[in-house]
This record gives C-alpha cells, sequence and structure tokens, in this order.
C-alpha cells in the first residue's frame, strides 16, 4: 500500500530552476512573498516544491528583505 501512495505523488518542479534563474532579488517582495505561509513563516521546500539550491537562497533572500525592512517579520491581518 505505501509503494502505491508513493506512486500516485507527483514531483514538483522548481520554478526557479525552470526559468533558469541563478540569483533572487531581495528586493523583488512580490516574487518572495509568494513562498511565505500567511503567518509570514518561509514555505517548506515539500510545499513549494524548490531545490535544495534554490530554497537556501529563497531563504537568504527572504531574510535579507526583512532585515531591510522591505518586508516585515509578521503579517498583521
Amino acid at each position: 500500500m505505501a509503494k502505491d501512495l508513493k506512486e500516485v505523488k507527483k514531483k514538483k518542479n522548481c520554478t526557479f530552476c525552470s526559468d533558469k534563474i541563478d540569483s533572487l532579488d531581495f528586493k523583488d517582495v512580490a516574487k518572495l512573498k509568494r513562498y511565505l505561509s500567511e503567518a509570514g513563516k518561509i514555505l517548506p521546500r515539500r510545499i513549494t516544491g524548490t531545490c535544495a539550491k534554490h530554497q537556501r537562497m529563497l531563504s537568504n533572500a527572504v531574510k535579507k528583505a526583512r532585515e531591510s525592512g522591505l518586508m516585515g517579520y509578521v503579517f498583521e491581518n
């Protein structure tokens, strides 16, 4: 049964790899917000489908944007 579930799962493709993006700009807040939850947390790889390399770049870009004040640490309702 466990084997059947693994075969059904579809592997998500990294959008950054498919667009051939080499670096992420921390000033592009609109793109970075796609990878944040409603609470403002960075979404994990298994949900977003990004590869490990781009997930690290995404994480660093979000942290840098927060540090520079372009993006808040927490989203208020």
